[in-house]
This record gives structure tokens, sequence and C-alpha cells, in this order.
């Protein structure tokens, strides 16, 4: 996109088929001034990248109504949430005038299907008087949009039914208006007033569904916002006020009881809890948040008072970055989704021609009356290969998938990128923050307490990792630490100071060495902390060596299992790293991995990937989204590692919201779900027309004597539909 171009979201009413938003789509694209438009017939959205010189959002609109559909600019929301929220109340109002078309049209449809073809004049007026209400309003859309696509030179769902129910509803009122004139030419009057009413109403109720169904796609989403507390407690000169979410601002200082929901992103000034952060991460164990923490908006605060400053509202949280992440997702459409709108393109004039040539065969070689079952014939046809099951099969799918990974903590910023993770078959991984924690700590304390104690002192004047590892190892055990009286550093080799009147020193062979410390019983202890990928740190105190200390970044509980899980995915994998081998190697095989790429800078990680590729294999590279940012996006799917708020969210295709390794063998299978899903739908879809449209033509007939009615082929086409996106609403529970 060149930096002159725009975008924008115009929510589009009325669609119903792939061939509605394909229309609505080429519209746009012919448009001077559009470089590329999206038309999403799920969730009811037109994304176009415009420039804004040559056109304005406005004229967009216009194109779009022109074609026969609602649309409207977005009112200026202050974040995803209200954009989201307002459009779910114009889907429930689309489904409250659905039931009331239903309804007015399922009386007179229930009437005359029990009373069947009206016989002689009063009753065909008074099918006449019952149908009208059903044409002139329940179905009324049908043939304003069926018109505007003509005028257009278009057709649609709506060219289907429109020219099924309207066919059948002219040639049923031309002989209630001339039954006399009718007769007199050997013709029996006949009517099919009960079939428009019903294939009307079956068409309704067909639609009714789908708007209920599609509204269960997004309860992802729906349960994120449902987190987000409305009022937040703030502390505005000196005072403690109950203000709306909205009026939070950035450096306010947040109050937030036990059991409250956190209104907005901050860091904690003071108090101590533990915060449940399962909305974001998918993790159910509560995190403990103390001064200097992060927290984020819509988590559950559990058993302490804390008091934050706000870092970041409305549209800048993280709740509201996810769902226009997810939103933006459900907009995309996967490459597989053209193979249906390129059909759909074609489809209903190749249809049209299919019921012309049904009734031109039925007048030519049927029995009589020949122009009543070339009719019916010819209307039945029209309606059974309404195209909605192929328009839903993709878009249903890929909006419960991503609204579901996002359940999981691992949010997918596209639909081909959820196609691309399906068809991988090689997992890059970095070490440093994605198999490992991505930190120092202890992982082997050879010394007593007060030594720790002591060490810590002195420790915790250096800025070193190691430094901070012991530091840290010493506050978990509630070691008071105390003021050295003295401190120095060597370089390289480690620290020696004074604490409590005791003299420590701490570091390497060499400064064991030069101090002339004897550790040769500890030799033992630090070769195999080595072999181990830890560094051994030898603490003397008071001129005798004490123990060693080793120290490492410690490998995620869960990274073996994960590992073990791809592994029964059927796929390769592969640690790429830039630590010395024998490091990497003992990673690689505390975890079961075979295949390691050790010393590799970063800048060099990129080349490593497409070497991989260049193999014909389909990578995805999962790091922590920074020095990995290159790799990242040189694969086929970059899965940036995330943990609570530091979220590469602009990284990857892929963000896992919490730093474990287990979400990506979870992101996968959701990806090989969707997939399936998206292939039985598009198979049924295809099916249901290949064997409908022959049957409703008549295939049967000759053999058989089966004739298919148009009211059974309205049914027959709202089952498919609503099966289809029944069919997708399983990914819920993967």
């Amino acid at each position: 996109m060149s930096a002159a171009s725009a975008v924008c979201t115009i929510p589009v009413t009325g669609m119903t088929c792939a061939a509605c938003s394909g229309r609505v789509q080429r519209s746009l694209e012919r448009t001077p001034g559009v470089s590329s438009a999206s038309v999403n017939l799920m969730t009811g959205d037109a994304t176009v990248a415009f420039d804004p010189g040559a056109i304005r959002p406005e004229r967009l609109v216009e194109v779009i109504r022109h074609t026969g559909y609602g649309a409207d600019l977005p009112a200026q929301a202050r974040d995803p949430e209200d954009a989201f929220e307002t459009q779910e109340r114009e889907r429930v109002l689309e489904t409250k005038t659905l039931q009331w078309k239903l309804g007015v049209a399922l009386v007179p449809a229930v009437i005359l299907m029990i009373v069947g073809h009206p016989h002689g004049a009063a009753g065909r007026w008074l099918g006449l008087a019952l149908t009208l209400p059903v044409v002139g309003w329940s179905g009324r859309h049908f043939y304003v949009r069926a018109w505007a696509a003509v005028k257009h030179g278009g057709a649609d769902m709506n060219t289907l039914i429109a020219l099924g129910t309207g066919a059948a509803f002219g040639f049923s009122g031309f002989v209630t208006i001339a039954a006399r004139w009718v007769s007199a030419r050997g013709v029996v009057p006949q009517v099919y007033y009960e079939a428009v009413a019903a294939i009307i109403a079956l068409v309704l109720l067909g639609n009714l569904l789908e708007a209920r169904a599609k509204g269960r796609t997004s309860s992802a989403v729906r349960r994120l916002i449902g987190l987000r507390p409305t009022t937040a407690r703030v502390i505005r000169q000196d005072a403690e006020i109950e203000v709306s979410i909205v009026d939070v601002r950035v450096g306010d200082e947040v109050v937030v009881r036990p059991g409250e929901r956190i209104p907005v992103d901050g860091v904690v000034l003071h108090g101590a809890s533990t915060v449940d952060e399962s909305m974001l991460t998918g993790e159910p164990a509560p995190v403990v948040k103390e001064a200097g923490a992060e927290v984020v908006g819509a988590t559950l605060n559990r058993n302490g008072a804390l008091y934050f400053r706000a870092t970041r509202v409305g549209r800048d949280t993280v709740l509201a970055r996810i769902i226009a992440l997810v939103r933006g997702a459900q907009g995309a459409k996967a490459p597989i989704q053209r193979l249906a709108d390129r059909i759909s393109a074609v489809f209903v004039p190749v249809v049209i021609a299919i019921a012309l040539l049904t009734f031109g065969l039925w007048y030519a070689l049927g029995p009589e009356p020949r122009y009543l079952h070339g009719l019916v014939s010819a209307v039945t046809v029209l309606i059974i290969a309404c195209p909605c099951a192929m328009g839903l099969a993709t878009p249903t799918a890929v909006m419960v998938a991503t609204g579901r990974g996002a359940e999981l903590g691992v949010l997918v910023k596209g639909a081909d990128a959820l196609q691309r993770t399906a068809e991988i078959d090689t997992v890059v991984l970095d070490k440093t923050g994605t198999i490992t924690q991505g930190r120092s700590a202890v992982v082997h304390l050879g010394i007593a307490d007060e030594e720790l104690r002591l060490l810590a002192s002195l420790e915790h004047l250096s800025e070193h990792p190691l430094a901070e590892a012991i530091v840290d190892a010493a506050r978990s055990r509630n070691l008071p630490l105390a003021d050295p009286e003295a401190f120095g550093v060597q370089p390289g080799k480690g620290v020696i100071g004074q604490v409590a009147g005791r003299s420590i020193i701490a570091g390497n062979r060499g400064l064991m060495q030069e101090r002339g410390i004897d550790i040769t019983h500890l030799e033992p202890t630090a070769i195999a902390l080595s072999e181990q990928a830890a560094t051994p740190v030898f603490v003397a105190v008071d001129g005798r060596a004490s123990g060693v200390v080793g120290i490492a970044d410690p490998v995620r509980p869960t990274s073996a299992e994960a590992v073990a899980r791809l592994r029964a995915l059927g796929l390769e994998i592969v640690m790429l790293t830039g630590d010395a081998r024998g490091t990497a190697t003992s990673v690689a095989r505390s975890v079961g991995i075979d295949h390691v790429l050790a010393e590799v800078l970063p800048d060099r990680k990129l080349d490593e990937v497409k070497r991989i590729q260049s193999a014909g294999q389909v990578v995805a590279m999962v790091g922590d989204g920074l020095n990995d940012a290159p790799a990242l996006a040189q694969s086929d799917v970059g899965i940036a590692m995330g943990t609570g708020t530091d979220v590469a969210m602009e990284t990857g295709s892929i963000t896992l919201m919490r730093g474990d390794l287990l979400a990506v063998p979870q992101a996968i299978r959701l990806a090989r779900r969707t997939m399936r899903v998206i292939r039985q739908n598009l198979f049924w879809a295809f099916v249901y027309n290949v064997i409908g449209i022959p049957i409703a033509a008549g295939a049967l007939f000759p053999r058989f004597g089966i004739l298919l009615t148009p009211a059974l082929a309205a049914g027959a086409m709202a089952v498919s539909s609503v099966s289809v996106v029944t069919n997708s609403l399983r990914l819920r529970k993967a």
C-alpha cells in the first residue's frame, strides 16, 4: 500500500450469499481511486484501500448502496469494543426484523398449505389476498435487491429467489384475474400462492437461523468485552472517586479491591495481590503482582488491594488491541475462499440458464400440462441452487477459529495465516526466551542460607545478570540483605567485598586461583553444571571455599511436553540459537530436540530459515519477536512469543499471549482442524448443488415419477446453509 493510501472499513447490510459479497467487492474494485477491496459475508464488512486524494469514503458508501445493499460510514468509536458493540446492536436489530417478516409470511403460508390449491374464484382471490403482504413486505427486499443487481448487470441469491417466487406469483395472479379467459382456452386456472408464501417463509427462516448462528461465531469476542468493567475507582485531588471507564486518563492512580476486575492497563505503585490473567493468556494459574509489575485491563484481582498508575486506556489497552486483531482476522479472506468466490461469480447466471433450459425441455418433451411442469421445475431449480452455503463455508470457520484462538491466548492475524499454519511441516524454535525463560536463575545452590544471604548482600550492588539471579534466590527465601562495608568488581571474573565483617569472594576459577582459594573439591560439581548449560559461580567466605552456585537460563517447565506434542503432529523440530554449541546441545537434549543450529548470529537467522525453505519445507519460526524479527518475517508462519502486556503483536503471523510453548501445538491443531472444517463445508456445499439441481430439474421424474416442489427446495436450501454454520461452530470446542 502506498503512503498516500487510506483504509476504511464500512459495515454492509443485506448480504446473504457469496454472490452478494462478490458483487459488492467487484463494484468497489472497479471504482476509480480504489486500490483493493475485501468484502466479508460473515462480518458484514467491506474493507477498502483507496486514495483519499481521488475519492472520499462517502463515495464508497454510495457505490455500495448503488448495488442494492445498505451501507453507512462507521461512527467514530473510542475503541474497538465500542465498534464491536455497535455492530452487534445492528445484528440484533436485523434479527428482530427477520423475526417479524417471518411471522407475517408464516401465517399465510401455513393457511394456504393446509387449504392446498385454492379452488374456485373465491379461493383464488383469498390466496392472492393472503400472499400480497408476504410478497409486498416480508419478501420485498428480495425483489428490491434483485432489481438493483439487474441494473448493474449482476445476479445473486436475491435474483434466484425473486425470479422463482415472482414467476409463480405472477402466473398465479394472472390466472386469478383472468380466470375466465384462461378457462376459455382450455387451460385449468391453477395457482401456486401456497408455494410462493412457503418459499419466502422458508428462505426467511433460513436467513434467521443463519443470523443467529453467525451471532454465536463472535461469542469469544463478546465474552472478552463482557469482562471489561464499566467503571473505575481513581484517586483525584486526594479523594477516591468512581468514574466511567471511558473517563480514565493516562497517569490516573487507580484502585482495585479484591474480587474486582482491573479496568485499564497500568503499573502497580503499591500493594500486592495475585491476578487471574486467564482471559489474556489462557492459563488459569494466578500471577503475583507487586510494586513495579504491569497489570492488564479486564484481568481479575484475586486477594489483595492494588494501587496502580494507568498507562494505556481506550483503544490502546491490550484488550482493545486483541479485539481489533481478532476482528481484523475475522474480516480477512483465506486463500481457499478464492475458489468459492470465483465459482459464485458465475454460479447464479449459470443457474438461471439451467432454469430456462429446464423450462424449455419440459415444455418440449414433458407430459401435460407441460408449461406447468416446466414452470414448477424451473422455479425449483432457482430456489434450490442458492449459493448461501458456499459463501458461508470459509468465513464462518475462520470467525469461530480466530475467536477460539483468542480464548486460548493464540492471536491469529488473518485467515491466510490460519491456512498457512495448517500447512507447515517444520517448526524452528529460538532458544533464549522461547524454549528457556529468557532470564538467569539459580538452578543449583551449593551453599547454606547464611552464606547465600552474605553473597546476595554483596551482589545486589552489581548489575550483572548472574548477580540478579543470586539476589532473586535470596529474596525468594526471605533472607534479609545487609549493606556491604566494601565492594569491588573484577571484570570478567567476579566480585569481592565485605559484609557484616566477613570477607566474600564470588566468581570463576580464575578469580579463585588469583586469590589462592582451593576449589579442588568443587570441580566435579562445576564440571557437571557446565555440561548442563549452567554457569558455575564459586563462593569463598573468609578465605575458604564454601561451595558453588549454578546459574542458568532455565528451560520452561512445559517446553519438553510442547516439543513432544509437536512431534506427535508429525512436525520436524529445529532449534536455532546464537549460543555456544555445548550450551545449545545441552538445552536441546533436555527437551527432546535432535536438530540444533548453534552459534547463529541474529542477522544470520534469516538465512538459515531461507535455507530450510529452499529444501521445500513450510517453516514456522517461533521467537520472542525482538532479535528474531527478520527470521519471523521470512518464515512462512512467524509465531511471536508474548508475556502479559509485553506482546510482540506487530511481529509475527501469530502471537502467543503467554510465554508457553504449549500454545504452539494448540495453534497448529486449531489451524488444521479449521482447514478440515472448511473443506468439509465446501465439499457439502458443492455436493448439495451437484445433486440438488438435477433433482429439482426433474431428473428423477422419467424413471421414478419424483418431482421436487419449490417449497421443499426452499427448505433444503435453508438446511444446507444452517448445516455449514453448525459444522463451523464445532471449532468452539477445539
